[in-house]
């Protein structure tokens, strides 16, 4: 029997989905951080589960070609648990990312004819992107970033890929009070905002501030801890593939579900008949109807999904953007859409692995999947975003 500390020499295998490898050992799969595929390592077990390991890359015996330095010293084992993929080359990220993608496909969507999948790498470089970041304060009052799998806080000099003007804000130097939680943001339009929480769930401390964003010609007027794409550059990258891939027709109908502060609807809404933004959220709905008020086709319905889709009056829509929660959409919203027979569904996605779900089931309800762009919007860690047509067969 393995025990938590031991160390253990490994052949590294292929990239799996939450930013680790797989390996084996004695018939048992270890899912090894800080390796790259075909690497050759010694990995400290550190924690032991029924039927697998999780471990830490600490020794690299036989290096491969896309290792790197990682540009920040807070990066690797037993450190700060943002970055995934530090160690890896930019283009090395992006191909693992689309392998994590192909397998997901094949294996929970049920797909055996998979196109050549990319991971597009958006503007910018892998760093200095992040325009909303989470600090945790430590017990003496210092922020930093929780240790991987871990509630301890490892202070930190600055977040390498955090946007500029987040770096510049003096976060760091000050004393917070013990166990809260800060968020900062930097906006479109060159605003900064800085947000405290007694704990991470918590309500914020004092007022809430106010941060604009700018998109398609539009503007909105958020609260600085509500939703907006992390990445500068992705609202544009995303807007345009969902327009590209929907194709609207101007008579069409459209549903913008989980559609947050209508960013897709404001940009479908020039190209097609009446748009629907449905979203639980009363502040982002609020923040929609006040920035896309001349828009006169685009309505809000403030709500969960599957419940505003449980009625039936809402019965014919011709496209659907889908851009739900990390969970995905589940079984009676895909089962919902599926029934109005819309023209085409274009499903908006951060998790692959609920992506992945989803397309099953919309292949079980007679929809296939004829498009698929996926983009680097979270270099350096695992995670990316998917964007998928979905069609009647």
């Amino acid at each position: 029997m393995t025990a938590p500390s031991e160390s253990l020499e490994l052949e590294v295998g292929a990239v799996a989905h939450g930013g680790f490898c797989v390996a084996r050992h004695e018939g048992q799969a270890v899912f090894v951080r800080h390796a790259l595929p075909g690497e050759r390592v010694r990995a400290v077990v550190t924690e032991r589960r029924k039927g697998f390991l999780r471990a830490d890359a600490v020794e690299i015996l036989l290096p491969s070609p896309d290792r790197v330095i990682p540009p920040c010293p807070f990066a690797g084992p037993g450190a700060c648990g943002g970055c995934d993929w530090q160690h890896a080359s930019w283009d090395a990220q992006r191909r693992m990312k689309a392998d994590v993608l192909a397998e997901q496909l094949t294996r929970l969507g049920g797909l055996s004819d998979l196109p050549d999948i990319t991971v597009e790498a958006l503007p910018g470089g892998p760093l200095s992107w992040r325009t909303r970041v989470q600090y945790a304060v430590d017990g003496a009052g210092h922020a930093g970033f929780h240790r991987h799998r871990s509630s301890e806080v490892l202070p930190v000099d600055r977040c390498r890929i955090a946007h500029p003007a987040i770096q510049a804000l003096p976060l760091l130097e000050r004393q917070w009070p013990p166990g809260s939680v800060i968020e900062a943001a930097a906006s479109s339009t060159g605003e900064t905002a800085v947000l405290t929480r007694g704990s991470r769930t918590g309500p914020p401390s004092g007022p809430v501030p106010k941060l604009r964003e700018r998109a398609g010609g539009h503007e909105w007027t958020l609260d600085a801890g509500g939703f907006w794409q992390v990445h500068p550059r992705a609202v544009e990258a995303f807007t345009g593939t969902v327009v590209e891939q929907l194709a609207p027709e101007p008579a069409e109908r459209a549903w913008d579900l989980y559609g947050g502060a209508g960013v897709f609807a404001a940009a479908l809404a020039p190209h097609c008949g009446p748009v629907t933004v449905v979203e639980s959220d009363h502040r982002a709905v609020a923040a929609g109807r006040r920035a896309l008020s001349g828009l006169t086709n685009v309505t809000f319905a403030r709500g969960d999904v599957a419940q505003v889709l449980g009625n039936p009056r809402w019965r014919r829509v011709d496209l659907v953007v889908l851009d739900p929660p990390r969970s995905g959409a589940g079984r009676a919203v895909v089962e919902a859409i599926a029934a109005r027979a819309p023209r085409a569904v274009s499903y908006v996605a951060c998790d692959p692995a609920a992506f992945a779900r989803d397309v099953r089931t919309f292949g079980e309800l007679g929809f296939d999947l004829t498009g698929l762009r996926a983009f680097d919007s979270f270099p350096m860690t695992q995670h990316f975003e998917t964007i998928g047509r979905l069609t009647p067969r």
